[in-house]
């Protein structure tokens, strides 16, 4: 896990956070991962990856808040 990049979206505009998100996850080798950091909980986009990622992904949350949140998003093997 310590070779897992960081992407941190806060300074991004709420419109492109999601495409961005998904665009690096798809470009994941299998078995790699990010680690996502955000100014809320980013539960939206886990039901988001759930409809359309279902079964390719994995969901860990490494901080919860208040000010700021990171997930560490995985690619499944």
């Amino acid at each position: 896990m310590s070779n897992d990049s960081l992407l941190d979206i806060r300074s991004i505009p709420p419109a492109q956070r999601h495409p961005m998100i998904f665009e690096r996850f798809d470009n994941l080798p299998h078995g790699e991962g990010f680690i996502l950091v955000n100014d809320h909980d980013p539960k939206p986009l886990y039901y988001q990856f759930q409809a359309e990622r279902t079964g390719e992904f994995s969901w860990e949350y490494l901080e919860s808040g208040p000010e700021t949140w990171r997930v560490r998003i995985g690619r499944s093997q």
